[in-house]
């Protein structure tokens, strides 16, 4: 997974290299349409793969306000002040 998250990530910033080669020497038009692609890529492509990534393993329930975890946090709260 984290071999293709950098192949994505180097095709996407060739992309947008190319695209602002394309955009101040050649035809604008099409320099702005690449780097609009490779923006699309990085936020639909890129990031999907990158957050699973990181949160494979991981509880969501230990990253949400819930009511125990607020009374969790209100408790280390006072520990800590005496």
């Amino acid at each position: 997974m984290r071999i293709l998250i950098k192949i994505v990530f180097f095709f996407i910033l060739i992309g947008f290299c190319v695209g602002a080669y394309f955009n101040l020497y050649e035809e604008e038009i099409i320099g702005e349409r690449i780097i609009g692609i490779c923006v699309l890529a990085s936020a639909f492509i890129l990031m999907p793969l990158f957050l699973a990534h990181r949160w494979k393993g991981k509880k969501l329930k230990d990253y949400t306000l819930t009511k125990e975890n607020m009374d969790r946090m209100k408790d280390k709260g006072l520990d800590d002040k005496s």
